[in-house]
């Protein structure tokens, strides 16, 4: 699996958003919360369920709040037969540092209350 930094991301966005997917894993809360534009929410437990909503083709971005969440479900993506599949290295956090400074940000006090 590739991973990208945000700034490789936006790039990406910049050059042709139209065949990317950004795919947001995290819960409902945290998306909620902030997350980035265009992005679509599938949590994490319901994303092998719903393959059939994702193109196994296209680049699929995939999302969480530091980039580990989403590399594990990206593995079993690649797993399920999905060819083009990026980890948002550093996660929202990240982009909330590198692209989107205005993008809320959360840590472990806001994990702990919404566990």
């Amino acid at each position: 699996m590739i991973e990208k930094e945000p700034l490789e991301v936006k790039a990406m966005l910049d050059e042709d958003s139209s065949s990317i997917l950004l795919l947001d894993v995290r819960e409902k809360w945290e998306y909620d919360l902030c997350h980035i534009p265009m992005s679509i929410h599938i949590p994490i437990a319901e994303v092998i369920s719903r393959l059939s909503e994702l193109n196994k083709t296209n680049p699929i971005v995939i999302i969480c709040h530091n980039g580990r969440r989403s590399l594990n479900i990206g593995l079993e993506l690649i797993d399920k037969g999905f060819d083009n599949v990026i980890n948002l290295k550093g996660g929202v956090d990240q982009w909330a540092d590198d692209i989107d400074t205005s993008m809320a940000k959360y840590g472990m006090k806001e994990i702990l209350e919404n566990s």
